[in-house]
């Protein structure tokens, strides 16, 4: 699936720049060219930002390892695991990693949670039968994490306050967004979950499942009525501490409780870290060959062709079009995150911070993820070539997600 995607993208690019030549434009050549190489840069660049990252957080969780935290955590999500990743070994440290790679993406903690993501991918592929395939266990893990849910979309906050200052938009809530980026990410998660466990075959009608779900919904009602009475600026701070303080208290827990057992900390943490370049350096040919790809197929003008096409067909069924101007961020989001968010801020420059186009596209960018970024990068580190439905899947969230963001979007803001 993941070898048809990325031929599409070139051929269509360069199928639509063809045309684009014949109709004048004698520049659009020299722009794919460019992109390509840029996405080229770009990809090699990110893959060695994830060095150092990456080795700081291999090598707390080699402390946690062997201060017996990962195991007693992977014991208190066990009932949940043992539902939604069967194949997984009852006490397998994976299920610990998957877990707290999770509680990172709900606080948008992406630093934190990419190397956690990619340390659980490893010990996911100790357990994986045919090592160039991917496993059961696998797909569900990526797909949870495309369409992982956002507690907090710290960033997205961050950027509509900047605007909402640079446009002169007095008494803006850049944070009013929370609620309803938190129910989109829920229906994406909800999507992606109910997809790979109908492929799998996993009853989820079951209590601990059940438990999850039931927890979670408290929470968000919880967060709200915490959060939701603050001013802006104060609920920024509070997202901020409470974000920070979670990290560091964890790495501060493991490395207590692995010098309370009389591990060598140092030792313990120094042979982690080694594994952290490796582990960047393997990333780097399949991320630069899917950024590649779709650096072709955007700089080529097919989302802008994509986009017109949906708004012609939307206003053709006789339906509000209101929403097509936020759509490419949700469409540019599965293949690219700083894509998505450039257009979320050209959005919110076209149209306002305050007006719906401009809350929908913040909505969708903080309760999207970039799937085949995603993809490329976890099951680059381990050398998975076939990916079997794993992009079905996150495809069929990423849909949902951006249909229910949309949805949620004229529930609270449109007509407002």
């Amino acid at each position: 699936m993941l070898n048809r995607i990325w031929v599409a993208f070139v051929l269509v690019g360069f199928l639509a720049a063809l045309v684009q030549t014949a109709q004048g434009d004698l520049e659009i050549f020299s722009r794919v060219l460019t992109g390509l190489f840029d996405s080229a840069k770009t990809g090699f660049e990110v893959a060695f930002g994830l060095v150092g990252v990456m080795s700081l957080w291999l090598g707390v969780m080699k402390v946690g390892e062997a201060g017996g935290l990962i195991e007693r955590f992977g014991r208190a999500v066990a009932p949940f695991f043992r539902r939604v990743f069967p194949d997984i070994p009852p006490g397998h440290p994976a299920a610990g990693s998957i877990a707290m790679n999770a509680s990172a993406n709900m606080l948008g903690l992406d630093n934190a949670a990419t190397p956690l993501g990619l340390k659980a991918m490893r010990e996911l592929q100790e357990i994986n039968p045919q090592k160039d395939t991917a496993s059961n266990p696998m797909i569900m893990f990526l797909v949870l994490n495309t369409a992982g849910i956002t507690l907090i979309p710290t960033s997205v906050i961050a950027i509509r306050q900047s605007m909402a200052v640079q446009q002169g938009v007095a008494g803006f809530n850049a944070a009013d967004i929370f609620l309803p980026t938190l129910i989109s990410t829920f229906i994406s998660f909800t999507a992606g979950l109910l997809a790979v466990a109908a492929w799998q075959r996993i009853n989820l009608l079951s209590g601990p499942v059940l438990a999850f779900f039931g927890g979670f919904a408290a929470l968000m009602g919880g967060l709200y009525a915490w959060l939701a009475p603050l001013p802006a600026a104060q609920m920024a701070q509070l997202i901020g501490l409470l974000g920070s303080g979670l990290v560091v208290s964890i790495v501060v827990l493991f490395v207590g409780a692995a010098a309370w057992r009389g591990v060598d900390v140092y030792e313990r943490f120094v042979e982690g870290a080694k594994e952290g370049f490796g582990v960047a350096v393997q990333i780097v040919p399949y991320l630069i060959a899917m950024l590649a790809a779709i650096s072709i197929f955007r700089t080529s003008g097919c989302m802008g062709y994509l986009v017109e096409a949906i708004r012609s067909a939307v206003l053709a069924l006789g339906l509000d079009a209101d929403f097509v101007p936020a759509l490419p961020v949700g469409l540019m989001k599965t293949l690219s995150g700083s894509g998505a968010r450039g257009l979320m801020v050209d959005v919110m420059s076209a149209y306002g911070v305050d007006s719906f186009q401009g809350r929908l596209a913040a909505i969708i960018q903080g309760s999207t993820e970039t799937t085949f970024y995603v993809l490329a990068v976890y099951f680059g580190s381990v050398n998975i070539t076939r990916t079997r439905y794993a992009v079905a899947c996150g495809l069929i969230a990423d849909f949902v997600g951006l249909v229910g963001a949309i949805a949620v979007g004229y529930l609270f803001y449109h007509g407002a």
